[in-house]
């Protein structure tokens, strides 16, 4: 690992007080003229609420729009399984709610390492996002008056999330892919289904076009344009098992690193504490419990190591409500990582529940003595029906069991204020950048973003790099397409040539094994390093002995699979040398060697306030540069997290 001492890295934050840093910015920006916007080619990669939002404003404003997904259809993204809402600071509850106060919120919640100016924006346009989606018949949750409802999430005093019971995320990705499916009609965006991304083209520098591959045929295609948004989400199945979907992967992100976007704070990963806890060796992936449940439903343990009774037979005095204990102002609504270690904390300690003693109480009793039992199927029915299908367990009459599990990942390409990466050309938005959570997501705030950046920046920002460049015109007949072509056709097969025993199931379940136990809830420089070691070896033995049946050319979900973990196992280490490397504990990062005499995260701002972005140099990832974004604290005054 080298740390560069001259940083590249240009956010390009405009000048002037936070709250005029987008309206000035906007007014600078060049623009392209309506009659001329039809000349410009953008290729959008991914389909959830950042790439369907982007596509469909882009297309709206004139542009030709190339759109490509992994899914059958665009309403397959994953953004689909978001459950419990979507943040805006409408104070529409008259409790206090502002701009202000979410960007403060969100700031302090990803414990002060995300770009001020990034998050006030994000901030700023929340309130648009959720007009836009009323206007497209989202239908969110109402009062009896008929104004829009709001609840709790965590991390926050006010109620400003809306919600469609638990199923936000659909709803939303619903509005966004009827936007799409209008241009597409229109013929200002086509849509290619069942592609994946497997390398970007750069002519002259800058972004161009893509490599993708046919799921369905196997063969290999080639997209040309002006400008590539890329929109594909997290990496969280590095860990195998997470409550992502198990397509979900960090492929297109990579492939953008390795040509020379840097990628930035990857070891800031987000453990969701009410998951389904896990059942046994045989699952693939694990499923999340919204995080709004938490608004009725109260978190405990037995107060006695080892009480084997049923929870509704242990009476209140013999329950730890472990959250309302230690964090009396928040109480169960404390942030992701907070909960998430409490829950970790009291299981290592011998309180857990369940068969495998690691899980925690969620109950609904309270909640359904005082509001009725209607009142609270009215909110979360959907969830309850799940949680019961999953486990045979009525959460209703008897507590649900829930317990930590990897879900969203804030780190991600660095992009600067306009959402470009170090590529020109290459724009990163949604949970692929790494922009706006710093080292834990509040919860209600993924959503948030992605039609922050897809509806309300990107329209913006995409246009002034098309209006700033003399981008001359480019097919796929040129050199560069035919070089990336190439290089992905060799790895491809390169994995089939392998023809070894091993299976890619197997291989990546030890990877998530590593994963999980040293760069996990809980980090150490011994298990780091011990980590890389094993990560290594794996990789190794991913070459030798990985066993892909059938062939390139044609359709092989085996070989999709064995494609994502060849980059999983490259980005699995660049990840743990930035656990290690970050010798400091923040919000979802939490070295065990720097903690409070609380068990609380202890940040080092001294000597590591800033964004950690990685330079590949080469297929070895023990060569990658360190670049630093040092960043400034103006507005918020950086000071230890307290939920108390």
């Amino acid at each position: 690992m080298t740390i560069a001492t001259d940083s590249k890295l240009n956010a390009r934050i405009p000048d002037g007080p936070i709250d005029q840093k987008w309206t000035r910015c906007k007014d600078q920006l060049k623009l392209v003229a309506p009659n001329n916007k039809r000349k410009f080619h953008v290729i959008v990669v991914g389909t959830g609420l950042a790439g369907a939002a982007a596509a469909a404003s882009l297309a709206e404003q004139g542009y030709t729009v190339t759109v490509v997904t992994i899914h059958d259809s665009p309403r397959r993204a994953h953004s689909i399984a978001a459950q419990g809402g979507i943040n805006a600071s409408k104070n529409y509850q008259n409790d206090g709610d502002s701009v202000h106060r979410l960007f403060t919120d969100t700031v302090k919640g990803g414990d002060f390492r995300a770009r001020e100016a990034n998050v006030y924006r994000l901030a700023e346009v929340s309130g648009n996002i959720i007009d836009q989606c009323v206007a497209q018949g989202v239908p969110f949750a109402r009062e009896y008056g008929g104004m829009l409802a709001n609840r709790t999430f965590g991390g926050a005093l006010v109620s400003r999330t809306f919600y469609c019971r638990g199923q936000t995320g659909q709803q939303l990705l619903i509005g966004a892919y009827s936007a799409l499916m209008r241009q597409a009609a229109s013929g200002r965006a086509k849509i290619y289904a069942r592609r994946e991304m497997l390398d970007l083209v750069m002519v002259d520098g800058v972004a161009r076009g893509i490599v993708c591959r046919n799921l369905v045929t196997g063969a290999y295609e080639t997209y040309a344009g002006h400008a590539v948004l890329l929109c594909t989400g997290g990496y969280g199945n590095v860990f195998y098992l997470s409550t992502n979907a198990k397509g979900c992967n960090v492929t297109a992100s990579w492939r953008c690193h390795k040509r020379g976007a840097y990628f930035a704070n990857p070891c800031y990963t987000q453990i969701h504490p009410t998951c389904i806890p896990v059942h046994g060796d045989y699952q693939s992936k694990l499923t999340l419990m919204s995080e709004s449940l938490r608004n009725d439903g109260r978190v405990w343990v037995p107060k006695n190591k080892g009480d084997s009774r049923r929870p509704e037979q242990i009476p209140d005095e013999e329950r730890d409500y472990y959250l309302e204990r230690r964090y009396p102002t928040y109480g169960n609504m404390v942030p992701r990582d907070v909960a998430s270690r409490a829950a970790k904390e009291r299981c290592d300690a011998g309180f857990g529940v369940g068969d495998t003693q690691m899980a925690v109480y969620l109950d609904f009793s309270r909640a359904i003595q005082e509001q009725g039992r209607a009142a609270i199927e009215g909110k979360y029915g959907n969830l309850f029906d799940m949680y019961e299908k999953i486990t045979g367990e009525n959460g209703y009459v008897t507590p649900m069991m829930i317990y930590p599990a990897v879900h969203y990942t804030m780190g991600g390409l660095w992009v600067d204020y306009h959402l470009e990466s170090t590529i020109p050309g290459l724009f990163v938005l949604g949970e692929a950048n790494f922009s706006d959570h710093g080292a834990n997501r509040l919860g209600a705030s993924a959503l948030m973003q992605g039609l922050a950046d897809g509806y309300f920046v990107a329209p913006y920002t995409v246009g002034n790099h098309l209006a700033s460049r003399s981008l001359k015109p480019v097919t796929d007949a040129h050199p560069s397409f035919t070089e990336a072509l190439a290089s992905a056709k060799a790895r491809t097969d390169r994995i089939l040539a392998v023809n070894g025993t091993t299976t890619v199931n197997e291989l990546h379940r030890r990877l998530g094994q590593i994963m999980w136990n040293k760069c996990g809830m809980g980090r150490n420089a011994a298990g780091l390093s011990s980590a890389i070691k094993e990560i290594g070896a794996l990789r190794d033995e991913f070459w030798s002995s990985v066993r892909v049946l059938g062939s390139g050319e044609a359709f092989n979900q085996n070989l999709e699979h064995a494609g994502r973990l060849a980059d999983f196992l490259e980005f699995g280490e660049l990840l743990v040398r930035d656990a290690l490397h970050r010798e400091e504990s923040c919000g979802g990062h939490f070295r065990e060697e720097h903690q409070t005499e609380e068990g609380e995260a202890k940040r080092n701002d001294k000597d590591f306030c800033y964004a950690g972005a990685w330079e590949s140099k080469g297929e070895d990832v023990a060569q990658s540069v360190l670049h630093k974004e040092p960043l400034e604290f103006k507005d918020v005054p950086l000071v230890q997290r307290s939920y108390k």
